[in-house]
């Protein structure tokens, strides 16, 4: 079914022994998964920013519940 895929597609072909050549703009090499980024971030960088948000929320609930009185130290 998809033998002749390209000779489907360009009759005028030379029917000779065609040269593969490699494309001009690829990697030599096994080509590795790129890494899944959000917002231009590592999954190490997001995990940071989510720790220091979790902290921020709980110091100012903490304040908020002190300031409110309650709780004391």
């Amino acid at each position: 079914m998809f033998d002749n895929l390209r000779e489907d597609l360009d009759p005028n072909r030379d029917q000779g022994e065609a040269k593969l050549q490699p494309a001009t703009n690829t990697v030599s090499g096994s080509i590795a998964p790129r890494p899944s980024r959000f917002l231009g971030m590592t999954s190490g960088q997001r995990f940071v920013i989510a720790v220091m948000l979790m902290v921020a929320v709980i110091v100012l609930g903490s304040m908020c519940l002190l300031v409110a009185g309650k709780i004391a130290l």
